[in-house]
């Protein structure tokens, strides 16, 4: 999946070569989230995301945005200075999402029913407060779907006390197939450059909304989805579906 040569055009002959088998293998998990997804929204759910580091990316590729799914809310380790009032500057601790105890905090700021379903994205899937959380909402009744590199995570050792990773503790594993270290290309010493997982990673994110989304039209459910804010009406129209979920779903600048 690597490249020596570094230039743009390399880059996209990587990404175009791993993008169809990426796409290929995971059907079938992405049919299977949708189910899971789908059935949630059904019962009135809503689609909580969490990622930590850049995997914050691939939560706001879900959550909020232009032809999205309005029952999404993403949760992030700043919602303990933006909603628990702690010390601005642990929101600038790049090693937070190291640390387990941040998940437990992160889930009390938020408004958590039965029908909830999470989504979690890591590339490593091994750092603490990733793996907490989907190990504390399993435990509360929650389906799981992680969105993680199965390379990357197997390669490892993860982070938390329980020495598992996400993909296994997730009920649904999206494989991003990114490599060990995510970097595609290679410098003459060896260090790797431009990651592949947020392209697939966003990639199997919309094709799981868009099975979500047939299925929901399949069951006679009209899709409660996210016109863009820029465009005339929208904010109206966009409301009136939020209220819908008020105080259960969050949207930030």
């Amino acid at each position: 999946m690597t490249s020596d040569t570094i230039s743009g055009a390399a880059y996209w002959e990587t990404v175009s070569q791993a993008l169809p088998d990426t796409v290929e293998l995971a059907k079938e998990s992405v049919a299977r989230a949708a189910d899971l997804i789908a059935a949630a929204l059904r019962d009135k759910g809503v689609i909580q995301v969490f990622g930590t580091g850049h995997s914050q990316a691939l939560a706001m590729e879900v959550a909020g945005r232009a032809g999205g799914l309005v029952p999404t809310n993403q949760l992030s380790i700043r919602d303990r200075v933006l909603f628990g009032g702690e010390d601005p500057a642990i929101a600038l601790d790049p090693f937070a999402e190291r640390d387990p105890s941040v998940a437990a905090k992160v889930l009390e700021l938020a408004e958590i029913r039965p029908a909830d379903i999470f989504l979690i994205a890591s590339q490593s899937g091994g750092n603490g407060a990733i793996v907490e959380m989907a190990r504390l909402v399993k435990e509360r009744g929650h389906r799981v779907i992680a969105l993680t590199s199965v390379a990357h995570s197997s390669a490892i050792t993860a982070r938390h006390p329980s020495g598992l990773r996400l993909f296994e503790v997730a009920d649904v594993v999206l494989d991003n197939r990114a490599p060990y270290g995510d970097s595609t290309l290679r410098l003459p010493d060896g260090t790797g450059v431009c990651a592949l997982s947020t392209i697939s990673g966003a990639v199997l994110i919309q094709m799981t909304i868009a099975e979500t989304v047939a299925r929901l039209l399949a069951a006679g459910v009209t899709p409660p989805v996210y016109q863009s804010a820029n465009v005339p009406g929208s904010d109206e129209r966009n409301a009136a579906l939020e209220a819908e979920y008020a105080g259960r779903i969050r949207r930030t600048a």
